[in-house]
């Protein structure tokens, strides 16, 4: 009933049902096709093409018409005189600027002479006129005497006269046909004019210009670099820019070669940092017709100047070439006064690094080549028989098979098990450190250097020793963590080095002291800006290192590297970009096989045989003796006097941790203080030895 009722309230007067309620849709409906149609046409790549091509011809009129009244305002003006006097002398070139001052002067007082003899243009003008005219007549009367007399008919006395009429008669008429069609033609006789100067000049956007001119790249030349600054949308730097005119090449320095690219330095001018150019490289590369990844920013010593490097279009993307480790089978090494040819820099010059009493980290994202660059440096070490090495692969895939014979531990797996034994390796070379510092002096040692490749496995690692000590962290109660930082502490000294790879770098997996503690720190391809800050630290990603500007899975293989004393980096440069070579496993087994033949053999094990850790129950209760109690900071500090290499750095913080996790825990007295029971201590040596006993059963 309600639904004919409806119907009838739609009833045409003739009675026939009209469903208007279902006609209604339909207008929608076609609008909505319409709009589709109209977003099909104007999204279309057709349209696009068309709108750029026609922005870009309409561009260079507007632009061409500014390039020509520009032209002819310096033509009748001395404002291009001025503009070279100001750049002079913001450069500090006085010379050149009274130069520039002398000839506006000279251009000046030849202007004014023009305008004075302008007064007396009309009267010589018409004296002109008159002189020519009279002249001219009694030319044409003389040639007509002439003619007359040798004819002998007085009437060829006019001809010449005449014939001049007749000939002034003929160009009034050509002209009053030709003007008509010269006055419609001359706008667009201009109109082709300035479309030429402006396509000449390239005056249209970068998004409008064909494939061909957008992408070629093109020379790095001072008025590129100036138009590519004035237009980074930095107000004082354009003005500033604007105010030098033409002349603002006198910021930059000389254009120098550099490898696959140029390289050139830009004193700012005032009221613009450092900072704020860095922070536009992406905008700087398209105004250079580059791609981002192809300019890099980078600090020298100067104030108020960046160092701007852009590479040819393209060359980044070119390989580097084998390693000399594979090109040279006859290569060796030297620990002390070698360098290992890791790579390239970004001039092409071969970039090798120092590794000599230097504890190395090196991260970035998964998948970028972090191991193979590491990998690289241990294999040209070991043509060098002097270093020991001591491995650990948590990937466990097989990356570092090949030291099997070369290294006294190789240990691969990425389960909790080869933590533990990764952990233990790296407290025996603890061990072995302070062994050596307490020789004799004068005692030599043979370098040993320990390998721990994926270490955010190690400090994410949640097993916990017998002890309740967990194995990863980043508390002084960490085994990995602690032993890392002994040896960054004072292994350098005795020939003990750590060198480290991990990816992802986040406070959790790779705590502060310990990246801090490294002397070279290298970063590939990274996610954010704090994380390169994290791999590089502060100050030099601050000065221009951008692992996380690289491309991740394009620019595999490609290092940053923070200054320092083990790579040669450029004068007042913070950082240095390497492209390391690349050594597949087939060649990497090559390598490791001539670095076997000048060895006289090395038993290889998977893991060192396990020493007892320190207790630390058994050490808290050495330290209680017969106090039925003692506060937690006596504790602390009885418990660094019994051994100062494992709990000089504990805190209150990490003991509790301890004591909790055995199930101790602290307690206050009445005096508000933390203590430390013996009765409750002895009661978690209890159960633990207790729980020992029921697992050996």
């Amino acid at each position: 009933m309600a639904q004919t009722d409806v119907v009838s309230l739609f009833k045409e007067p003739d009675g026939g049902p009209q469903l208007r309620a279902a006609e209604a849709p339909a207008r929608p409906s076609s609008w909505r096709r319409a709009g589709r149609r109209v977003r099909v046409v104007v999204t279309h790549e057709r349209t696009r093409i068309a709108g750029r091509v026609a922005v870009r011809h309409g561009m260079y009129v507007v632009g061409g018409t500014r390039v020509v009244a520009r032209r002819a305002w310096d033509g009748r003006t001395a404002a291009r005189y001025e503009r070279m006097m100001r750049a002079a002398e913001a450069a500090g070139n006085m010379d050149l600027a009274k130069e520039w001052e002398e000839r506006g002067r000279a251009f000046r007082a030849a202007r004014h002479q023009r305008r004075m003899d302008l007064l007396t243009a009309p009267q010589r003008l018409a004296k002109g006129a008159l002189v020519g005219t009279g002249a001219t007549a009694g030319g044409l009367v003389a040639l007509g005497g002439v003619m007359a007399v040798h004819s002998g008919e007085l009437a060829d006395m006019a001809v010449p006269l005449m014939t001049t009429i007749e000939l002034v008669h003929w160009l009034v008429v050509f002209a009053g046909v030709v003007w008509g069609p010269a006055v419609a033609l001359a706008p667009w006789l201009f109109l082709a004019a300035v479309w030429a100067v402006g396509r000449h000049q390239q005056t249209a956007p970068q998004w409008a210009l064909p494939v061909v001119q957008k992408d070629s790249g093109g020379p790095i030349t001072p008025s590129v670099v100036v138009l590519a600054l004035r237009d980074l949308g930095i107000a004082p730097l354009r003005n500033a820019i604007k105010d030098m005119g033409d002349a603002g090449a006198g910021m930059l320095g000389p254009i120098r070669i550099a490898g696959c690219g140029v390289e050139v330095d830009v004193l700012l001018p005032t009221g613009v940092s450092t900072e704020e150019v860095q922070g536009r490289r992406r905008k700087l590369a398209e105004n250079l017709s580059r791609h981002e990844h192809e300019v890099f920013i980078t600090i020298p010593e100067a104030a108020r100047t960046v160092r701007l490097w852009v590479a040819d279009s393209g060359a980044l993307d070119e390989p580097i070439g084998p390693s000399p480790l594979v090109l040279d089978d006859t290569a060796t090494a030297n620990y002390k006064t070698g360098r290992a040819p890791w790579g390239q820099d970004l001039r092409g010059d071969a970039a090798a690094i120092s590794l000599y009493q230097r504890h190395l980290l090196i991260t970035g994202l998964s998948n970028q080549g972090k191991t193979a660059s590491l990998r690289a440096l241990a294999l040209w070490l070991a043509l060098d028989t002097a270093p020991e090495f001591r491995i650990g692969d948590l990937k466990g895939v097989g990356d570092w098979a090949m030291f099997e014979g070369l290294a006294t531990v190789l240990i691969e797996g990425p389960t909790d098990e080869h933590v533990m034994a990764v952990t233990e390796m790296v407290e025996e070379g603890v061990r072995e450190m302070e062994r050596r510092l307490v020789a004799p002096k004068g005692t030599t040692f043979p370098p040993l250097v320990l390998i721990v490749d994926e270490a955010q496995v190690a400090f994410m690692c949640p097993a916990k020793g017998a002890d309740g000590r967990p194995y990863g962290g980043t508390k002084a109660v960490s085994r990995y963590f602690m032993a890392a930082r002994k040896i960054h502490n004072q292994g350098r000294a005795v020939d003990v080095m750590l060198w480290q790879g991990t990816q992802d770098p986040t406070d959790q997996n790779l705590p502060k002291l310990v990246r801090e503690g490294a002397h070279i720190r290298a970063s590939l391809v990274v996610g954010t800006e704090a994380q390169a800050k994290m791999a590089l630290g502060d100050k030099a990603v601050d000065g221009g290192a951008a692992p996380h500007k690289l491309r991740q899975g394009l620019d595999k293989g490609t290092v940053v590297v923070a200054a320092g004393d083990a790579v040669k980096v450029p004068a007042g440069q913070p950082s240095i970009t390497i492209r390391t070579h690349y050594v597949d496993d087939e060649q990497a087994v090559e390598v490791a096989e001539r670095a076997k033949a000048l060895r006289s053999g090395v038993a290889t094990v998977s893991r060192l045989a396990v020493v007892e850790a320190v207790d630390a129950l058994e050490d808290i209760a050495a330290v209680l003796g017969q106090a039925p109690r003692m506060r937690t900071q006596e504790v602390l500090q009885r418990l660094a006097e019994r051994n100062p290499g494992e709990y000089r750095e504990w805190t209150p913080s990490d003991l509790k941790q301890l004591l909790d996790d055995v199930g101790h825990g602290e307690y206050k007295t009445d005096g508000g203080r933390m203590h430390v029971s013996r009765d409750r201590i002895a009661r978690a040596l209890e159960d633990r030895a207790e729980r020992r006993e029921a697992a050996g059963r």
